[in-house]
C-alpha cells in the first residue's frame, strides 16, 4: 500500500537520495545536506504549530511503500510565499506600438519582473521515483495536498500556485537562462538555480534587468521555451489543469517555466471531496478513491479500490486501510474518486 504522510526526522537519508535523483531545475530540493535537514526541521515544526492564518509554514510530505518501508516520493505546500524573501516572476504581457500617421499597429510581448504572488500558497517539491510512476501514485502524491488544504483551510491562502519546471537539457542547460546569462549574468543555470534553492536570492535583485524585456529581442531558442514545461513535468501540469489550475502569463525567472494558479474553492478535489463515517468491513469495488484522515501531525492519505457512493453517509474500509490511515470505526474520513 502507498501512504502519504508528513516527513519525519528519520526520513533524512531518503530525502537526500530524492534530491540527488531529481536533478537540475528542482530548486526546492537543493543538494545541500544542512538545508535539507533544515527543511525537515521546519516541516516538523510547521505541522506542530497552532495557527489560524497562513504564515511561513512549510508542510513536506513523503510517499511511503508500506510493504518495503521505502520512501519513493515527496511533495510539499508552502503556506504563504514571499513573506521573508522576495518571490520573483516574470509576467508575460503585451504593449502596443502604434502610429496613426504612419498607419502602424504592432502588439509586442514583454516580460516584466514582479512579485505579484506574494502571500499565495504554493504547491512544490513534487517528485516521484521512476519505478513508481504508475497506477495512481502520482495522483496520490499531488492530490493528497488538496485534501490537506481542505481539512486545514485556515492555514492557507485563497490563491494556490504551482511553479512548473521549465525546459532544460540533461546537463541542466536552459535556453532561456543562456540568453540571460550572456547579457546580464556570469553564472550557468545550475549555479543560479542552486543559489536560489539555498535562499541566496540577493543576486536576482542586483543583476536582473530592471526594465521589461522585449520577447522578440531574445534568441529564438529562448523565445520558444517561454511558458513551456520540461518533458518530465507534463503529467504534473496536466493533472493541475484538470484540477482547475490556469496559466495567467507568469513564468519562472530562470527557465521560463509556467506558473499555474487556482482559487481554493475552484480546485476540483477540494470541491468534490466529502466526509464519510468509517465502517470496518470487507472493502471491495472498482472505484479508485482518494482517502484522507482529518489529522494534522498524523495526517495520512492513500488511494484504494472501493465501492463508492457519494450520496452515502458512511464508507466501508478494510481493517488494513483503516489502520494505515490511523482510523477506527465511527471516525470521519474525507474521500473523493480519483
Amino acid at each position: 500500500m502507498m501512504i502519504l504522510r508528513p516527513i519525519q526526522q528519520n526520513d533524512y537519508a531518503a530525502l537526500l537520495k530524492i534530491a540527488h535523483e531529481s536533478g537540475h531545475g528542482f530548486t526546492s530540493l537543493p543538494l545541500n545536506e544542512e538545508l535539507l535537514q533544515k527543511k525537515i526541521d521546519h516541516s516538523v515544526s510547521s505541522f506542530a504549530k497552532q495557527t489560524s492564518q497562513p504564515g511561513d509554514e512549510g508542510y513536506l510530505f513523503v510517499l511511503e511503500d508500506t510493504e518495503t518501508g521505502e520512501v519513493v516520493g515527496t511533495s510539499a505546500i508552502e503556506a504563504a510565499v514571499g513573506l521573508d524573501d522576495a518571490f520573483y516572476h516574470y509576467h508575460l504581457s503585451k504593449v502596443i506600438h502604434s502610429s496613426r500617421t504612419l498607419d502602424v499597429y504592432k502588439a509586442v510581448d514583454i516580460l516584466t519582473l514582479c512579485n505579484d504572488y506574494t502571500g499565495a500558497t504554493e504547491l512544490c517539491t513534487l517528485f516521484l521515483k521512476d519505478g513508481y510512476r504508475k497506477n495512481c501514485n502520482g495522483k496520490l502524491l499531488s492530490k493528497a495536498r488538496f485534501m490537506f488544504i481542505k481539512q486545514h483551510e485556515q492555514r492557507f491562502a485563497q490563491t494556490v500556485i504551482a511553479e512548473m519546471r521549465g525546459v532544460s537539457d540533461e546537463n541542466g542547460s536552459s535556453p532561456f537562462w543562456q540568453w540571460l546569462e550572456e547579457h546580464f549574468f556570469s553564472m550557468d543555470f545550475p549555479t543560479a538555480d542552486y543559489l536560489t534553492g539555498i535562499g541566496q536570492k540577493v543576486f536576482i535583485a542586483e543583476l536582473m534587468p530592471k526594465y521589461p524585456i522585449y520577447v522578440n529581442l531574445l534568441s529564438k531558442d529562448a523565445q520558444a521555451v517561454i511558458g513551456k514545461v520540461h518533458d518530465n513535468t507534463r503529467p504534473a501540469i496536466e493533472l493541475l489543469k484538470n484540477e482547475g489550475f490556469t496559466f495567467n502569463g507568469y513564468v519562472d525567472i530562470f527557465d521560463a517555466g509556467p506558473t499555474v494558479e487556482a482559487k481554493v474553492d475552484n480546485i476540483a478535489t477540494i470541491r468534490n471531496a466529502k466526509d464519510f463515517k468509517v465502517e470496518i468491513g470487507e472493502a471491495s469495488g472498482d472505484t479508485m478513491v482518494l482517502l484522507a484522515n482529518g489529522k494534522l501531525e498524523d495526517y495520512r492519505a492513500t488511494v484504494a479500490a472501493l465501492s463508492f457512493d457519494e450520496r452515502a453517509s458512511s464508507l466501508i474500509l478494510s481493517q488494513q486501510i483503516a489502520d494505515a490511515l490511523q482510523l477506527k470505526s465511527g471516525d470521519t474520513v474525507s474521500a473523493t474518486p480519483v
